[in-house]
């Protein structure tokens, strides 16, 4: 008999090496090591500033230990779409979900570039449904929707015929257009240019809705809008384009909703708007396979769902590919990532987010982590170009109130009864996925040791005491060939992504802002939470469609919030410290006593210097008068305790 032809891969693993990476791996947990042990040897010969040194090491080799778990392994996998059709002979129906909360804070014309980007995809339309999430309840995004509609009934035939592969209207239009032969064509400028009409004047009218106020109830289909409160309101659900004759080559399903609220009702937020378009989602398509995107994060690359395709379908067992997550880029990026929000390292080097689970502010998370503590695996796509792009926070307050959200969701996670802790031990998460999960779960329980590292070096200065070794003494190589690795290691994983070593400093010194300020108003939001005190509370982000590189977007805003004065009292803490240390300047030179600690206190205020700057500017650019003054008060509390003990 002979042998049965195996069906061809679809797609195939191909481990990464980084020898490199993994020396210096290896070497700073040796030289963590090596510290934590030199600490514990003299603990006795030395006092407060010794042991709160030593925790923050601990917690610190401890970061590190998870960190190196999730890139000892890494793995990419390469997809070949093109044998998709005999692999399977129809391809499976895939739901999409666009989640959007704010017409304000996100506005509508990215949700509609979102929309039209998927409806754009390369499959087959017939396949394809897309439910859009309103939970602000307002006419405007319904409105927007219909008249994308109409223009997705023109974009995607002049998109599939001429191949464009940026598929979101408002990134075509804004770059810079690069024609091949096939778009030289007499045709195709005066398909562009009609094109660019229509989107001009879709962005047009979606402006106009939003900037006047319309008699919605005098506008057929809308007048279900004109009495609804935002809070207070009974499920809407509109069908807004319908492929009634199954036809591949025309336009996905295309349904608008807004489910009910009520006041005294929990709805669970980002969580509960998706089990609600899963539901709806069940009784209208029903599809097997379904795509969650936010409402500002456009496809990228057409071509993403046959490659997903690859992974889902190419596995041997379904339980290898529960689902398939694609990293979060964004477009438009600064030039040197000064909010250090880009994320392109973490996803260059850290390659591996049943219905959605409540009881977090990053619910994505936990999902996840509870179908993996089921036992089923998940897959990264990285195609090139990338999936999907999205808009990243531009200013100081959006960028906190992110990483605060994700903070507060991460420690809720990680002391909820579905830590990964207790799934490793009770389910079938396995340890080192647990690793992985802990590596972001504890961003709210860094900001502790980070805050702690940061005043200890003034309180050193101000105490005339010391936590670093002398430098005459041996140890202090520990510390210079942890720093100049930690440094050359680090620089080289911006150096290889194609980065600029600014880049590399602005996300240095991001990652101390952040975890200082942003991480632990998370920690104690949570605090605030278990000791029932308050609740936790869902901020949506700002979303900003500007993508122009103005010569003030990289610089750092302000505004009155109290997530501010954490980071400002850090650093008058050492520009005190440093004041009073010029006192004892020449006994430091002559013995190196108490030259480390400043040379630290020097090394945060580099760290803050946005802060610096923003004590003596002004407008958004600078940090507003009470800021300071609560501030300055503490950092006065903390002089005199600190004198006092």
């Amino acid at each position: 008999m002979a042998n049965a032809i195996s069906p061809p891969k679809l797609f195939q693993k191909v481990v990464l090496k980084y020898p490199i990476h993994r020396a210096f791996d290896i070497t700073i947990f040796f030289l963590l090591l090596s510290l934590l042990v030199y600490r514990l040897l003299y603990l006795s010969n030395h006092g407060f500033a010794w042991v709160l040194a030593l925790l923050c090491e601990s917690c610190f080799t401890f970061i590190w230990v998870v960190t190196v778990s999730c890139k000892w392994n890494p793995v990419e996998y390469k997809t070949y779409p093109e044998r998709l059709s005999q692999k399977a002979q129809d391809l499976p129906p895939v739901d999409m979900f666009v989640t959007s909360a704010d017409p304000v804070l996100e506005p509508s014309i990215l949700t509609v570039n979102t929309v039209i980007s998927l409806l754009a995809v390369d499959y087959p339309a017939d396949k394809l449904a897309c439910y859009v999430s309103d939970d602000g309840c307002s006419p405007i995004p319904y409105y927007s929707l219909v008249e994308a509609s109409k223009f997705a009934k023109i974009w995607v035939p002049f998109c599939k015929k001429y191949n464009i592969q940026t598929r979101a209207p408002f990134r075509y239009f804004s770059s810079e257009l690069i024609l091949t032969s096939s778009c030289n064509s007499l045709e195709f400028q005066q398909e562009y240019n009609k094109m660019k009409d229509e989107y001009e004047e879709l962005a047009s009218k979606i402006k106009d809705a939003v900037e006047k106020s319309m008699e919605w109830d005098q506008i057929g289909g809308f007048a279900i809008f004109s009495n609804i409160e935002r809070k207070n309101h009974p499920t809407i659900i509109k069908v807004i384009r319908e492929n009634e004759a199954g036809l591949s080559d025309a336009l996905p399903h295309l349904i608008y909703i807004s489910r009910e609220k009520r006041p005294k009702h929990p709805h669970r937020y980002k969580a509960g708007a998706m089990n609600v378009l899963t539901r709806v989602s069940g009784l209208i398509t029903n599809a097997p396979f379904m795509l969650n995107v936010d409402c500002d994060m456009f496809v990228n690359n057409p071509q993403i769902f046959l490659q997903a395709m690859c992974l889902l379908l190419g596995s041997k067992n379904e339980r290898e590919s529960g689902f398939v997550q694609c990293p979060q880029y964004f477009y438009g990026g600064l030039k040197d990532d000064p909010f250090g929000n880009q994320f392109v390292v973490g996803h260059k080097v850290i390659l591996s987010h049943v219905g959605w689970q409540y009881g977090s502010a990053t619910e994505d998370v936990l999902t996840g982590l509870m179908i993996h503590a089921r036992g089923w695996r998940s897959l990264l796509c990285t195609p090139d170009p990338r999936a999907f792009l999205g808009c990243a926070p531009r200013g100081g307050p959006i960028l906190m109130t992110q990483q605060k959200r994700w903070a507060t969701g991460f420690l809720e996670i990680l002391i909820s009864r579905r830590s990964p802790i207790i799934a490793t031990l009770t389910a079938k998460l396995q340890f080192r996925q647990c690793l992985a999960y802990l590596s972001l779960l504890t961003w709210g329980l860094r900001s502790i040791p980070e805050l702690c590292s940061a005043v200890l070096p003034a309180y050193c200065t101000i105490t005339d005491s010391s936590f670093l070794p002398e430098v005459h003494e041996p140890a202090i190589y520990i510390y210079m060939a942890l720093f100049l690795s930690y440094v050359i290691y680090t620089l080289i994983e911006y150096l290889e992504t194609g980065l600029s070593i600014r880049a590399w400093w602005n996300n240095q010194r991001m990652a101390r802002i952040n975890a200082m300020n942003a991480w632990l108003f998370g920690f104690i939001s949570v605090i605030l939470k278990v000791l029932r005190i308050s609740d936790t509370v869902f901020e949506v982000t700002q979303k900003d469609q500007s993508s122009s590189n103005d010569g003030d977007e990289g610089r750092f805003t302000f505004d009155a919030s109290l997530i501010f004065v954490p980071g400002t009292t850090v650093l008058l803490l050492q520009l005190t410290a440093l004041i009073m240390g010029f006192r004892g300047m020449q006994l430091s030179v002559n013995d190196g006593s108490g030259l480390g600690e400043r040379l630290c206190s020097i090394m945060v205020v580099i760290c803050f210097w946005p802060f610096l700057k923003g004590l003596f500017a002004k407008g958004k650019y600078g940090i507003p008068l009470s800021t300071i003054f609560k501030s300055a008060f503490l950092a006065l509390c903390f002089v005199l305790l600190a004198k006092r003990a």
